[in-house]
């Protein structure tokens, strides 16, 4: 919301994306209440979730202008979730800026669908705003709403747990989160990716996704999924595994993080890595694993890192790797994530890269240490808990 609010009543489209259930639609709920709360009449507040089966004959441009044109009462707010479903929607959007004195918000759950169109028919008149699932923070502001009985430690309730708002909204044992949580993943891969791009070969699909989720905090590059396929006696070609992937993404089931050579200065085009839009959809497909929880600590940051504006790269320093540069403006951050410094050699693996850059920008391990916490010429060691709730960064 705080994102949003410089953007009201500006002649811009806002455009809220992220994956499924991860609060689009109640940010709408939250915007409309505030436009009321300002003194806006509600008849001039238009309210459409497009999935909802009321709206079904909504679902072409023509019919969506037409049903918006007969409300049109002078200044109106056009809050439109879901507008993906909306066959040619840019084209009724883009007549709603031209026809109408109108503040527009649209929600989606594809984000290739939504830049494609975005670029042909509204450069530079749209902001887009990710909505991610719930930060560790937000989740203790839940916890603390419902008063979670039995609760374990918040953190490790979280890490099991993820970031999606349904799971906080009430106390769920771990067998029956996965099963909402899997829930949400099968409707997002059948209608965000095997519907939208028309994917044939679901169990190929599901083959990558379990790839990806196993390799998580691992660079491969789709030559290294094929590859491996290869090696299972499964062939597939590369520009099938390239479209899964991109696929993937639209659907923001996966990020894809570039690498960024720190000395040379420049972003490379190979070994990127890709995390998962909530760990939660991990467990729910592939299990809890202990030899993950690096991988997952990762991933954690790298959305933490995201939900605050920062771009994300893959450090390479010679030949050693930082996890994350993070930008922002003029700031810059480099974070290497661990599971725990458990003997000097760990110690000397993930200081060693952040040493290596000489420049002034704020460096931290991040790991689960819950007693060591040591600064080492100039890099700070860091709990993750202290690092997800710090407002310093």
């Amino acid at each position: 919301m705080e994102q949003i609010k410089p953007f009201i009543d500006k002649p811009l489209i806002k455009i809220l994306t992220g994956i499924r259930r991860s609060g689009k639609s109640t940010v709408l709920r939250l915007l409309k209440n505030d436009l009321l709360a300002s003194g806006v009449p509600e008849d001039r507040i238009i309210s459409i979730n497009l999935e909802s089966f009321t709206y079904s004959e909504l679902r072409n441009a023509r019919a969506l202008y037409d049903y918006v044109a007969a409300r049109n009462t002078g200044r109106i707010y056009i809050l439109l979730d879901e507008i993906q479903e909306v066959e040619s929607w840019e084209q009724a959007v883009n007549s709603f800026l031209v026809d109408f004195d109108a503040d527009i918000y649209l929600t989606g759950s594809n984000s290739h669908l939504l830049s494609s169109e975005l670029a042909t028919y509204l450069a530079g008149r749209y902001v887009e705003i990710s909505i991610y699932t719930l930060s560790y923070a937000e989740s203790l502001k839940f916890n603390s709403k419902y008063e979670v009985d039995n609760m374990a430690d918040p953190f490790t309730e979280y890490l099991r747990k993820g970031g999606f708002p349904v799971l906080y909204t009430g106390h769920y044992p771990e067998e029956t989160a996965y099963k909402i949580v899997y829930d949400i993943y099968s409707s997002v891969i059948l209608r965000d990716t095997v519907q939208r791009y028309k994917i044939r070969d679901v169990e190929l699909l599901e083959r990558v996704i379990k790839y990806a989720f196993d390799n998580l905090g691992n660079t491969f590059s789709g030559k290294n999924v094929a590859d491996y396929f290869k090696s299972q006696q499964r062939k597939t070609d590369l520009s099938t595994v390239y479209n899964y992937l991109h696929a993937l993404e639209g659907a923001f089931i996966l990020y894809k993080v570039p690498r960024y050579d720190v000395k040379g200065k420049e972003i490379l085009k190979t070994q990127e890595k890709f995390y998962v839009s909530d760990v939660s959809l991990v467990y729910a497909t592939m299990g809890f694993r202990d030899r993950s929880i690096s991988g997952i600590l990762e991933n954690i940051v790298f959305l933490e890192l995201k939900r605050r504006g920062y771009k994300v790269y893959i450090g390479k320093v010679d030949t050693r790797e930082i996890d994350f540069i993070a930008e922002k403006k003029n700031e810059k951050i480099y974070i290497q994530v661990a599971y725990k410094l458990e003997s000097p050699e760990t110690v000397e693996r993930e200081y060693a890269p952040l040493l290596s850059v000489n420049d002034h920008y704020p460096k931290y391990v991040v790991t689960m240490d819950d007693f060591w916490k040591d600064t080492i010429d100039g890099v700070r060691h860091i709990h993750i808990k202290d690092f997800l709730l710090a407002t310093d960064f």
